[in-house]
């Protein structure tokens, strides 16, 4: 087969493990092998992982919203469009520090033997998470996001 289709409306959606953040991973539903590719929407007072990742180079493109991501302890701010590529073993977080939804597009290459934090050991938790997996930027507050208690 030379392509694989994704419909929009077939994606399969969820929230990621750590830090509640709206995913879907377009890479595995499509059976990409060389890349890693997902949409992350982050609703206001959101922000992803601040991670690095070993080997892989990432490209952000903002598609919705304004977003702002913090490279090592640069914060910058993107527009719809815009589109930024982070280095390997380079510290990165998106956060959303404004009143609107932002939709982001990830695509990384190449993808990483494991991307779930569920999967990684305390050694690979300590490289990819300098500061834990639920560490929050200075604009949000900082210090450790806590998920809500999904008892009533």
């Amino acid at each position: 087969m030379t392509y694989r289709l994704l419909r929009a409306d077939e994606a399969f959606w969820r929230e990621s493990n750590q830090m509640r953040v709206l995913n879907t991973d377009l890479a595995k539903q499509l059976g990409a092998e060389s890349l890693g590719a997902r949409l992350w929407r982050l609703r206001p007072g959101q922000a992803s992982t601040k991670h690095r990742h070993p080997v892989q180079e990432e490209l952000y493109v903002l598609l919705e919203g304004r977003g702002r991501i913090r490279i090592d302890e640069e914060s910058l701010e993107l527009g719809p469009l815009d589109a930024l590529v982070v280095e390997s073993d380079t510290v990165r977080q998106v956060f959303n520090d404004t009143d609107v939804d932002a939709l982001w597009l990830v695509v990384g290459a190449p993808p990483e033997a494991v991307s779930s934090t569920l999967e990684m050991s305390e050694e690979m938790l300590r490289a990819f998470y300098p500061d834990g997996p639920r560490a929050l930027p200075p604009e949000l507050g900082g210090g450790q996001f806590e998920p809500p208690d999904p008892s009533p």
